[in-house]
């Protein structure tokens, strides 16, 4: 499969914030989010077999892994491969995805992490919306906030999908350009059950740094 970096961190986002992990970052997005931090994986990466990417992930001697982009699904076939592998090596799985495509066949076991594309990223019309049927309630869904607009849209559609979702909701805003205290703001106000979270990684190192 076409792999753009593998690297030790901790996790930046979602529940497992602040938690060791090992990202699998696969090369190639068929989104163009206006905001995009990754824009480095749109292009080819480095061609790696199954086994050669398990061996990598082994040497940090860390459980938790996460299967990121770019878009790790467009490369569905491999994603599964590897996603089987690494659950025979007993390793904990997430797998975060842009949300535009399917994740049925997708192994009940790994933790997903959907991002639901607010408007301010130009991709929303782009949601595949049959995804919240196969979430569980061990997954996740995040909404990226670029302004109040986007924090609008986000209830509008909590309201109107309320009944299918049963996964944790993540918030979080666009590193740099909507203020944090602002989206806390709106959520207090309006007593939303959500979880609002920082990527933690962009206040440790540099914003722009890689493999982090």
């Amino acid at each position: 499969m076409n792999v753009c970096e593998i690297f030790h961190s901790i996790q930046g986002e979602s529940t497992y914030s602040g938690l060791p992990c090992v990202f699998i970052r696969t090369s190639g997005c068929n989104l163009r989010c206006s905001y995009c931090d990754t824009k480095y994986a749109y292009e080819i990466g480095t061609d790696m077999d199954i086994n050669s990417i398990i061996s990598v992930v082994r040497s940090f001697n860390c459980e938790l892994v996460e299967i990121t982009g770019g878009e790790p699904l467009m490369q569905y076939h491999e994603v599964n491969r590897l996603i089987d592998m690494l659950f025979k090596c007993k390793y904990e799985i997430l797998l975060e995805t842009n949300g535009s495509i399917s994740i049925k066949d997708i192994e009940p076991k790994v933790i997903k992490i959907i991002d639901l594309k607010c408007p301010d990223s130009g991709m929303s019309d782009h949601i595949y919306w049959d995804n919240l049927k196969y979430l569980t309630d061990r997954d996740q869904i995040k909404f990226v906030l670029n302004s109040r607009n986007d924090y609008d849209w986000m209830k509008s559609i909590l309201k109107e999908y309320k009944s299918q979702i049963r996964s944790e909701i993540l918030i979080s805003t666009v590193f740099g350009s909507l203020e944090p205290s602002k989206a806390v703001k709106w959520i207090l106000e309006d007593k939303l059950k959500v979880r609002f979270q920082l990527q933690i990684h962009k206040y440790i190192w540099d914003p722009n740094q890689r493999g982090v």
